[in-house]
């Protein structure tokens, strides 16, 4: 008998120069469902991959001097380096580039063709190619920017061929309406509703004015655009005319899982291909919000972007995946700051999970020798602790069915402390005083040992590498690796006589000053290309003496030293960033710009002390984000033994903005 299956998809994702933390987002949240739907016994399929086409690849591949296919194999590269390094297990990764799918898109096409609901006609109106819209004069305000992303629109006009997506308005409308859950969350099912009522217009679905793309077969003079040749991706990858029994098998998909920004293409375009093409539709679209900074969405020209691929590097996977399913309600827009991740870590996985795995392994290796002790008669207290257990399964199962990563994680996390809770009220260090308590002593700790079991089996579908590490020390790896989520059921798993090894702490806590400090420093280190041992400490830097030979391998270049602009800034305000000792919040007169600094200046200089001073900063260094505020650029001090700090200023007084060379 075959396994029921269970078919998620993110959407493609479009090459981009710059990855961000909001690339992981929907990613994180799809390889979640997939492995606790796995790990409940179906047969899941997992999709993601890279919308390649498009009059944007085409112009970045001619100002990078590559070939459009050049361009996006490079960039491809590095969203198959993050899912690899996040740990996301896809189970399969389609390109728009793939020839499979370039053929059936073309057949795709043809079918909509000859059914007559494709059309050639001339579109001439507003269009955005960031977002590959097209705007009809009515929805676009007089300052001729887009309704989506507010970038300025150009004007198109070119022959064009038009698919009839106004024919199946009132056949889509409907099926929204008796199928509730069709569109979620419901705020944006209403908002696809009236957008749908409002009046629905027929969808170019060709191009002439640019040549990336994939040839139509009706006309060779037209490239397919993206509506049919993205969306179709969810079922070119599951074999539409190419693989009969793989299609039949996976599709219609159980979920989409789409940002609210490409919401209506799911949800109106799509819908209507398939109803053309005569196809089922996807049992859900599932809009989420957006990851934003407190500066807003992440934008290169913004300079607020978040890379995710350093935050693995500083912080493991684990911490970001639980940041980003833990931090915010999927579906509603959230904020990311690094000190709400450190914040998360040092709270929830070192002091809650940490600190509770760390209690009951060293109890266990004191008190037993690092034997797992067997249980015995059981009291109201320890019952209580099996209850809450078996509670909290059955909790985060049905908020993982709902997309409730958010409150998932905070009912396992209840489990979490109310095992916490269970050393409190049992007090074993008490117990482990008098021989005469040894068997209540070793139901206790083959209790929490147990519980912990429970836990890493719960947090198997948030985090890949945690439940691995509670195994390791518990003496249960292999258990845990192959529990299914009905294993959970049974409570007295572990072994006695089994043995417990403990390990590292699963999340050592981080000091946010100092986190901060460590990252402006290596800012300022990559940005002057300071070679030598980095990892030798200031306070060493200071004591020892560099050798001649090691002075000359610290030199820099005078081309290095060019590249350095620096500028008198007058200091306008100072102010202390809340939460950190250390750090002020500058404002300083450029001349022609005024910009925000950080610089930890606090108990060196007062705010007002600051007031009117004329610096020196570097101007061209790329901005940082240091304890959730933007510093564009750094200001220069020389600091003594002593660790006393003066601020480099010009002799005399001269105008903000003034180069030093």
């Amino acid at each position: 008998m075959s396994k029921e299956t269970f078919y998620v998809t993110t959407p493609i994702y479009y090459p981009s120069d710059r990855l961000h933390i909001g690339h992981a987002y929907t990613t994180t949240a799809a390889d979640s469902i997939a492995r606790f739907k796995e790990m409940q016994g179906y047969d899941t399929m997992f999709l993601t991959g890279s919308d390649e086409h498009g009059q944007k690849i085409e112009r970045r591949a001619a100002e990078s001097g590559e070939e459009p296919q050049q361009y996006v194999n490079k960039v491809v590269a590095t969203f198959i380096e993050l899912w690899q390094k996040l740990g996301i297990e896809y189970d399969q990764f389609i390109r728009t580039t793939d020839e499979n799918h370039q053929r059936v898109v073309r057949e795709i096409f043809q079918k909509l063709y000859d059914k007559g609901d494709i059309y050639l006609d001339k579109y001439e109106g507003w269009y955005c190619t960031p977002c590959e819209s097209y705007w009809q004069e009515r929805q676009v305000s007089e300052e001729e920017v887009c309704p989506d992303c507010g970038r300025p629109l150009e004007w198109v006009a070119e022959e064009s061929y038009f698919f009839k997506m106004s024919k199946y308005a009132d056949r889509l409308l409907e099926h929204i309406k008796e199928h509730p859950d069709f569109i979620q969350p419901e705020s944006r099912r209403n908002e696809m509703v009236n957008f749908i009522e409002s009046g629905l217009d027929d969808l170019s679905v060709s191009r002439t004015t640019f040549d990336w793309g994939i040839e139509c077969p009706v006309n060779e003079d037209h490239v397919i655009y993206v509506w049919i040749d993205a969306l179709s991706n969810y079922i070119t990858a599951m074999g539409y005319l190419s693989n009969e029994e793989k299609f039949n098998h996976y599709w219609p998909a159980d979920i989409h899982l789409v940002g609210k920004d490409i919401l209506r293409f799911h949800t109106i375009i799509w819908p209507s291909i398939l109803m053309a093409l005569d196809l089922p539709l996807p049992k859900q679209v599932f809009g989420h919000g957006w990851l934003l900074t407190e500066t807003g969405k992440m934008s290169k020209s913004v300079g607020n972007v978040v890379d995710p691929l350093e935050l693995i590097e500083d912080f493991g996977r684990d911490a970001i995946r639980y940041f980003l399913l833990r931090e915010v309600q999927f579906g509603a827009d959230g904020t990311y700051s690094t000190e709400a991740l450190i914040q998360r870590i040092n709270s929830d996985l070192a002091n809650d999970l940490g600190n509770l795995l760390n209690r009951t392994v060293s109890m266990v290796e004191q008190y037993f020798s690092g034997v797992v002790p067997a249980p015995d008669a059981e009291l109201e207290v320890d019952r209580d602790l099996k209850e809450t257990a078996r509670q909290t399964q059955e909790r985060v199962a049905a908020e993982l069915e709902g997309l409730h990563f958010t409150t998932a994680l905070e009912e396992l996390w209840q489990f979490v402390r109310r095992c916490n809770k269970y050393i409190d009220q049992t007090k074993p260090w008490i117990l482990g005083r008098d021989e005469s308590q040894q068997e209540r002593l070793g139901t206790i700790l083959y209790n929490l040992l147990a519980g912990l079991r429970q836990i890493a089996i719960m947090l198997k579908p948030f985090l890949v590498d945690t439940p691995k590490k509670i195994g390791r020390q518990i003496g249960a790896q292999q258990n845990i690796r192959k529990a299914s989520w009905e294993d959970l059921t049974e409570w007295q798993v572990l072994r006695p006589s089994s043995r417990v090894e403990k390990g590292d702490a699963l999340f050592p806590r981080i000091d946010l000053d100092e986190y901060f400090e460590q990252k402006q420093e290596s800012s300022r280190e990559e940005e002057l290309e300071v070679k030598g041992d980095k990892a030798e400490s200031k306070k060493d830097d200071k004591k020892a003496k560099p050798s001649a030979e090691e002075q000359k391998e610290n030199l820099i270049s005078f081309e290095d030293f060019k590249k350095l602009e620096l500028k008198v800034a007058r200091v306008v305000m100072a102010e202390r960033i809340s939460g950190s000792d250390s750090l002020l919040r500058l404002e300083v007169d450029l001349g022609q710009e005024q910009r925000q600094l950080v610089a930890g200046l606090a108990g060196h200089y007062s705010e007002e002390e600051l007031k009117g001073k004329e610096i020196v900063i570097v101007a061209n260094l790329e901005p940082a984000e240091i304890f959730g505020v933007t510093s564009q650029g750094m200001l220069l001090a020389a600091e003594d033994e002593d660790g006393s700090l003066a601020l480099l200023q010009p002799e005399n007084r001269v105008e903000p903005g003034s180069h030093i060379s």
